[in-house]
């Protein structure tokens, strides 16, 4: 299973009355069970590794740090949607340091478009945008933690 069908997985699971799912193919076994709290714990066993995942207690602050942007003019923030961590890991703007930076305050988005890079276990996993439209704000600095569901990029939607 790659990334995003389990990030699927878990809207469903958090979407119904399901405790727990369990899906094994090929390349290993995901289990994600639900809590009685809004949070969902996700492992994935491929055959030599064990991933865990954790969603943030609700009473747990989230990190949030402004990467230096230009100044852009403020959007209505009622019309704004948030692009959200699908994992815990590393955020990073560009595939390498050499490159571009993926997706900055003005670039335009489209659903599939890679917006960032998120490094967990050693594995470096590019996340698309699910909407259309213009980054307006980056709100977590290069190469810094972020946490499951954390807020990564405001979009005004096009």
């Amino acid at each position: 299973m790659d990334l995003k069908q389990i990030h699927e997985l878990i809207k469903i699971i958090n979407k119904s009355n399901i405790g727990e799912i369990s899906i094994e193919d090929k390349d290993g076994k995901v289990t994600i069970k639900q809590k009685e709290e809004p949070a969902v714990n996700v492992t994935a066993a491929p055959s030599h590794q064990v991933y865990t995942t954790s969603a943030p207690s609700v009473a747990a602050a989230p990190v949030q740090s402004a990467a230096p942007a230009a100044a852009a003019p403020a959007p209505k923030a009622d019309n704004l949607i948030t692009v959200k961590s699908p994992m815990i890991g590393t955020f990073y703007r560009r595939p390498s340091p050499d490159k571009p930076i993926l997706a900055e305050v003005g670039s335009e988005i489209t659903p599939g478009k890679v917006v960032c890079i998120i490094e967990a276990m050693k594995l470096f996993n590019e996340i698309e945008s699910e909407v259309k439209g213009t980054i307006v704000k980056v709100l977590v600095e290069d190469a810094s933690p972020v946490e499951y569901d954390q807020p990564l990029f405001l979009v005004e939607p096009a």
